[in-house]
Formats: C-alpha cells, sequence, structure tokens
C-alpha cells in the first residue's frame, strides 16, 4: 500500500492478470527479495543493509525500499536524533516471504553449484 492507502499503479495493473503477476509486481526489480533475506535476519540501518545486500547503489536501493515500504513490506523508522538514524524491518506481511526466499536461496544455490561446475577451466 502506498502512503495513499492503495496499491502502487504497477500492483494495480497486474491484479487483472494472475497472482504471479501480482507477487511480481511486489517483489520484482532489482535487489528487492536480497534486501528482503538480510532483514528477515535482523532489522538493518541503510548503510548496513547496502553493504549486505551487495553492489548495488545508494539511489536504486532507496527506490527498492521505498516500493517495499508502500507495498506493505518494510518498515522505515526514522530516529529523531543527530545525525539522523533509520532503520528498516520487514512488517508481518515482509515476514511471511519467509518460506519463498528461503525456497529461492536454496534453489539458486543449488543453480549457482551446478553453472559454476559447468563452466570451462
Amino acid at each position: 500500500m502506498d502512503t495513499n492507502g492503495g496499491p502502487r499503479p504497477s500492483v494495480l495493473r497486474s491484479l487483472d492478470v494472475c497472482p504471479v503477476e501480482v507477487a511480481m509486481a511486489v517483489l520484482g526489480g532489482a535487489w528487492k527479495l536480497t534486501a528482503v533475506k538480510y532483514l528477515l535476519q535482523r532489522t538493518h540501518r541503510f548503510g548496513d543493509l547496502r553493504r549486505a545486500v551487495g553492489p548495488v547503489t545508494p539511489r536504486v536501493l532507496t527506490r527498492q525500499l521505498r516500493e517495499l515500504e508502500a507495498d506493505g513490506i518494510v518498515t522505515r523508522t526514522v530516529y529523531a536524533q543527530v545525525p539522523p538514524r533509520v532503520e528498516y524491518s520487514l512488517t508481518d506481511r515482509g515476514r511471511s516471504l519467509e518460506p519463498i526466499v528461503t525456497a529461492l536461496d536454496a534453489w539458486g544455490a543449488d543453480y549457482q553449484s551446478t553453472v559454476a561446475g559447468a563452466r570451462p577451466r
């Protein structure tokens, strides 16, 4: 849900297609599932999450986190202190992704080892 209380336009367009398209509208995009994977472990500050996720620019990660927040997957907490502290955590809906992320992580690791084993030396 975006800050206006409704789904983002890309999510709304997917509603007439199928549930897989809805999931992809919410979770598809650079680094979203990787961010969710690390947020399943614990709450992260932006810099920590950026280092954990990998070679992502701050701009791209910020955009992905904003979309996840708008869709009700991530919560952003800003603490009124100097310097400002911002933390990201998963909502209950975000935590419900754990079995999916775990399955995708396992599948990816298996595929990664298969492809690595098939590379010419």
